[in-house]
């Protein structure tokens, strides 16, 4: 187990060597955090989801500042979604939906407000491409996905190409990108 803050809010989490950063935070989910800004008081219409959300830093997080029903957290991994269960619990965060699910599968949720995601981007490139033609469509008007990896390029593409726009940062080596939702649907004419 480790203690750290995120701005003003000081969060602890217990993980497993086989953890995706099982030390600390990850520093590009610190940056993504860093550019995403979440409000504070997210109406029931305002609801975030964290994709691939590991052992729950975004989603317990994004609950301390909201209310945790409004928080939606899922991982492909068994371990990850057992950590994070553990997790919101050692955080006082009741109320969070946290889902066993490969991409979209089994979230039945839509009309997000924030999809934000670390996605594992050292192997090809099906799980992004699925995060992001999915997570358009689950988005509400206006929402935004989060998306920060180490490569640029064909993540910049992608979210141009889905969203038709997107805004880049990088921080420490990462890459922190924010695409918002304007028009029609993805896929449907």
């Amino acid at each position: 187990m480790f203690t750290e803050k995120i701005g003003e809010i000081e969060l602890t989490f217990e993980t497993h060597k086989t953890s995706f950063s099982p030390n600390n935070l990850d520093k590009g989910t610190l940056a993504m955090l860093a550019v995403a800004n979440l409000p504070e008081n997210l109406t029931t219409e305002d609801k975030l989801l964290d994709l691939g959300c590991g052992y729950g830093t975004v989603g317990i997080y994004a609950a301390k500042l909201t209310d945790p029903q409004n928080v939606v957290m899922s991982d492909n991994n068994k371990s990850c979604i057992q950590l994070s269960t553990k997790n919101a619990a050692h955080n006082n965060v009741s109320g969070v939906k946290i889902i066993h699910s490969d991409g979209f599968a089994n979230i039945t949720d839509a009309g997000f407000a924030f999809i934000l995601s670390n996605p594992p981007y050292h192997a090809d490139f099906s799980v992004p491409k699925h995060f992001i033609e999915k997570g358009f469509n689950r988005l509400k008007l206006g929402g935004k996905m989060y998306m920060v990896t180490k490569r640029k390029d064909w993540y910049k593409n992608k979210l141009t190409a889905i969203f038709g726009g997107v805004r880049v940062w990088e921080i420490d080596g990462y890459y922190v990108f924010c695409a918002e939702k304007r028009g029609m649907t993805y896929g449907k004419k």
